[in-house]
């Protein structure tokens, strides 16, 4: 707390301004040169927090996370800026002119809400973390529709409040918590008080199961840039739904209980669906969409004989459908001078990385192939191809 209150005031200002993008190589003789005029604990904090800021950038972009205070935890664990923004927007879309931000962390999702014009009440129960959630509202002006209070989330009186948020704590001492009870405040009490609001959004663990969902709830896994981020259960809105969204966009791809895609022969396409939307177990329906079935009962892998558009699965042309054999791969790609070599798989238990060591120690040109390593009606086959054009 008091290197936070100390990096705020004029010294600490111009300190951090003056170690903005110091290189790690070059830290210690930065520290040395700038202990001779400033206190070492201070030169130690602002150096910290330079390096907390370059590692947030890829979250919240180079002009906030120049700006904000960060600590390790908040860095890994806040929302990505655009993520945000998008759950913000569509809290504003129904009707949301005040949320009860629990468990907000360095503040993240609360700047996003208002930043659409939403009233926040944010709550952290550590000290530090509601300090820096403090101020980040001030330093990116937000300051009057943010009100950060250090309490207990579960002793918090949401009952003023159009909409609840809560990103409960999925980290432990052990690294992630995979059970939703597990988590800090549980999951069972997110949901008692996401029903009392008249709408909520708890925000989940992409990988939370689906029978873990509740009845009342809607869920939807979002993904940014091909990247699955989280899963989001919202309330008041659409009990039962299900739903994958991708970002830029947004677009939305939503459930109608289509049942699982028939297994058919390799066609001239594979189309590899969006991670939230096959967490979301929505194959089905981009199956229905490019007019295709899946190479395995087990595999989120959709072939089809046409090209079709569809902005929830990237498309590629297969060339060759072979069983898998290590020499036979290698000699192919020799012969047809591949230089390039991308490796997916999904079924197989061989790592991209190890057979890419083996089959293409030396590029032998400069045409690109991807292969796919996975199984085609139970049996492991490799397919190789290119990206189909748009």
């Amino acid at each position: 707390m008091n290197e936070l209150n100390a990096l705020r005031t004029p010294e600490g200002g111009a300190l951090l301004d003056e170690v903005r993008g110091t290189d790690p190589a070059r830290e210690l003789a930065v520290a040395t040169r700038l202990r001779r005029d400033h206190p070492a604990e201070l030169v130690s904090a602002a150096l910290g927090q330079a390096w907390l800021r370059q590692r947030a950038v890829a979250k919240f972009g180079a002009d906030d996370a120049g700006r904000m205070f960060f600590t390790p935890n908040g860095v890994e664990q806040s929302t990505r800026a655009s993520v945000a923004a998008y759950r913000a927007r569509r809290m504003r879309e129904l009707g949301v002119t005040s949320v009860a931000d629990l468990c907000c962390g360095i503040g993240g999702d609360a700047i996003a809400l208002a930043r659409a014009g939403i009233r926040v009440l944010a709550v952290d129960r550590d000290p530090l973390t509601a300090a820096v959630a403090r101020a980040n509202a001030e330093e990116l002006g937000l300051a009057d529709l943010i009100e950060v209070r250090e309490a207990d989330v579960t002793e918090v009186d949401t009952g003023g409040y159009d909409a609840v948020f809560v990103d409960p704590a999925r980290r432990g001492g052990r690294g992630r918590i995979f059970d939703p009870e597990a988590y800090s405040p549980p999951l069972s009490w997110a949901v008692e008080a996401a029903l009392r609001a008249p709408h909520a959004a708890l925000k989940v663990a992409p990988g939370i199961p689906h029978e873990a969902v509740p009845e009342a709830a809607e869920a939807e896994w979002i993904s940014d840039g091909g990247d699955v981020k989280e899963a989001v259960l919202w309330f008041g809105t659409g009990p039962g739904l299900v739903r994958a969204t991708l970002l830029p966009g947004p677009r939305t791809l939503t459930g109608r209980g289509l049942v699982d895609p028939e297994v058919r022969p390799v066609g001239r396409f594979l189309y590899e669906p969006d991670g939230a939307v096959i967490r979301a177990h929505l194959v089905a329906e981009v199956a229905q969409q490019v007019g295709g079935g899946l190479l395995d009962a087990t595999i989120a892998y959709v072939t089809a004989d046409e090209p079709r558009d569809t902005p929830y699965a990237t498309a590629y042309e297969i060339t060759d459908h072979l069983p898998f054999n290590v020499k036979k791969l290698k000699a192919l790609l020799r012969e047809r001078g591949v230089g390039v070599l991308t490796v997916k798989k999904r079924g197989s238990a061989v790592e991209p990385e190890e057979l890419r060591r083996k089959v293409l120690p030396k590029p032998h040109g400069t045409a690109a192939v991807t292969v796919f390593l996975t199984r085609v009606a139970g049996a492991p086959a490799m397919l190789l191809g290119r990206p189909a054009p748009r």
